[in-house]
């Protein structure tokens, strides 16, 4: 990985799981755990309200060296010229994604099926999250879970690292681990609804 991509402890920050400990200071804590990338997530569509929010989230990950991914929103992640995007199978053609973010950024991109991940063009991205392995409340209509032994047969078909993503805990992510096709684990309300996202990430480990 040319670009000193870390996937091993993934955190996606979402609304629909609400930090107890505000987001800014859950994300803190989780770093402080272990957590080597973070990609922001969130409904808003407000320009001030997003830089408010991700702003001192970028300066803080920046200031610690870890990975901070901007979730479908090439706009706003070329103006806080963050590490990277990363986008859905339904939000952008992954082309027109990389030409926008230009080749030095990271692209990251949702695959949930066989049909996607023999579709994925490692030229362009840059990393694939694969999931979800167990049912998520995190995320409205999302795919099928795949189970441990569908997540692991369809990670074993990219062409490039693999992040597992959908319902995990502790257990379930030794699990994943185990089964040696997983670059890293992907949460969260693992974290973000923990009052101790710090320990919450060292047992995801």
């Amino acid at each position: 990985m040319s670009k000193n991509l870390n996937l091993n402890l993934y955190l996606v920050t979402d609304e629909a799981v609400k930090c107890r400990l505000g987001l800014l200071e859950t994300v803190r804590r989780a770093v402080a755990g272990g957590v080597t990338i973070v990609q922001y997530r969130t409904v808003k569509t407000d320009r001030d309200r997003l830089l408010a929010e991700a702003l001192p989230l970028r300066d803080f990950l920046r200031s610690a060296g870890v990975t901070f991914i901007v979730n479908n929103n090439v706009p706003l992640a070329v103006e806080l010229d963050a590490d990277g995007i990363h986008i859905g199978q339904s939000d952008m053609p992954v082309a027109e994604a990389r030409k926008l973010i230009g080749p030095d950024k990271i692209l990251g991109l949702s695959v949930s099926t066989e049909e996607q991940m023999r579709a994925v063009d490692a030229s362009l991205v840059d990393y694939v999250g694969c999931g979800p392995v167990f049912p998520t409340i995190s995320k409205m209509n999302a795919p099928k879970d795949l189970g441990i032994e569908g997540w692991a047969r369809l990670a074993a078909l990219s062409p490039v690292p693999v992040v597992a993503i959908g319902g995990l805990d502790a257990e379930r992510a030794r699990s994943i681990r185990a089964t040696g096709h997983a670059a890293g684990i992907a949460v969260v309300s693992a974290i973000c609804a923990s009052d101790d996202p710090e320990r919450a990430a060292r047992e995801l480990l």
